[in-house]
């Protein structure tokens, strides 16, 4: 079984994802990582991020492993390493060509179909697995969305300037919106929760309410 969580930077997705899996007993998977992963190792190789096939290349041979909340390339943790600003920077560029975003999916679909899985991303809902029966999107206030990316960037201990946060990620929602080949969307079909000013258990509370109550409705259906 699949649940799908959708959503924006800064909206509380990963922490709800990985908090959600635990209390109902399912493994996680945080797509981003899938791609800021191949950011790190178009990076490290020198490649330029504008050349799409040697991103193409590097994608349909990426040696990653995703073990719990750590991520390993070629046998390295880079779990720390793939949440640099640096990777921010750029993660817009390598995911925006259609052929490698292609190539990433299919990897994803790969991982999650080994076990039940809460998969978080941008196009989880839309692309990634749009017939899975839960779909939420998460959203926040953009001013509370950069408020939180810039705490949790602190509390990585990285220099950082709220300001220049704030327009990153205002050009990471633009980007995500705007690419041609899965774009940030809502699904039509999809729970809308607004997390501004809900706690992360909170929002996990909320999520975890709904699946029981569909599962509920589905038994007894039958």
């Amino acid at each position: 079984m699949i649940i799908a969580i959708d959503g924006p930077a800064g909206s509380g997705k990963t922490s709800t994802a990985k908090l959600l899996a635990k209390k109902i007993g399912f493994f996680y998977l945080d797509t981003g990582a899938t791609y800021r992963s191949l950011t790190y190792a178009a990076i490290e190789g020198g490649l330029s991020l504008s050349d799409e096939n040697s991103l193409l290349n590097l994608a349909k041979n990426l040696d990653i492993r995703i073990n719990a909340n750590e991520i390993y390339l070629k046998g390295i943790d880079i779990s720390k390493k793939i949440r640099d600003p640096l990777i921010d920077k750029n993660i817009s560029t390598v995911v925006s060509f259609p052929q490698v975003r292609k190539v990433m999916v299919e990897l994803q679909r790969k991982i999650a179909s080994e076990g039940n899985f809460v998969v978080e991303g941008r196009d989880i809902t839309t692309v990634v697995f749009p017939e899975s029966k839960y779909k939420f999107y998460l959203d926040a206030d953009p001013k509370i969305r950069a408020q939180r990316r810039f705490k949790e960037l602190k509390e990585k201990g990285l220099d950082v300037d709220p300001e220049e946060v704030r327009t990153d990620l205002e050009k990471r929602d633009y980007a995500d919106k705007n690419r041609t080949v899965g774009p940030l969307t809502i699904s039509e079909d999809a729970v809308r929760i607004d997390t501004s000013t809900l706690t992360i258990e909170g929002t996990v509370e909320l999520l975890a309410r709904h699946i029981e109550s569909k599962s509920t409705d589905h038994s007894s259906t039958k």
